[in-house]
């Protein structure tokens, strides 16, 4: 299992394209992600909120097979921690908290202004955007994102969608960075 670890916040389970690539590449073991049952809670009622035609239940299940998927991934014991922590959005701070307690070097967030370096400075920890995170990991193996990207477009059956607008999907999920790199490489996803 690989040396760094990242906590992945409630806003990259929101979308389901973000979510799946994120959670595939977690499979991949190049890092260690993981998150808390409070992150799932944050995002499952986001979503069922904006769109209550979506079971609970059902995003309950996804939350569920996401957990059983990536090992080792749900971090207890962080709560204490909480309330001596200083962010511009307190409910941000479960998270903050939750990457101290298990040893995180990054959080992967859209919301980067709610984590200013100022303050995750103290405790080594930094927060990078998904497109920026992916973008690192590209960099490192290329062909690692190309297989991952194909595997998820491939388990897209209801409808099956051709590459470029599997392409086109990431873009509009704020990842022009990954877009751009795997639309050089269409052929290959």
């Amino acid at each position: 299992m690989a040396n760094f670890t990242v906590v992945y916040d409630a806003c990259v389970f929101y979308p389901a394209p973000l979510r799946d690539i994120l959670v595939r590449l977690a499979l991949t073991r190049r890092f260690r992600a993981r998150w808390t049952a409070q992150i799932h809670a944050e995002w499952i009622g986001s979503l069922h909120a904006k769109r209550p035609e979506i079971a609970r239940e059902k995003l309950e299940d996804v939350a569920d097979l996401i957990n059983r998927a990536v090992p080792d991934c749900l971090i207890t014991g962080y709560e204490h921690i909480i309330d001596r922590l200083d962010l511009p959005d307190a409910h941000d701070r479960h998270v903050l908290a939750a990457a101290i307690r298990a040893g995180a070097g990054a959080i992967v967030t859209m919301n980067l202004k709610d984590f200013p370096n100022r303050i995750l400075d103290e405790f080594g920890i930094f927060a990078i955007h998904p497109d920026d995170f992916i973008l690192d990991l590209a960099d490192l193996e290329p062909q690692v994102l190309e297989r991952v990207a194909k595997e998820q477009r491939m388990a897209l059956r209801n409808p099956s969608i051709d590459a470029e607008s599997f392409v086109a999907t990431l873009r509009r999920q704020q990842l022009p960075g990954v877009a751009a790199f795997l639309e050089a490489r269409i052929d290959l996803i």
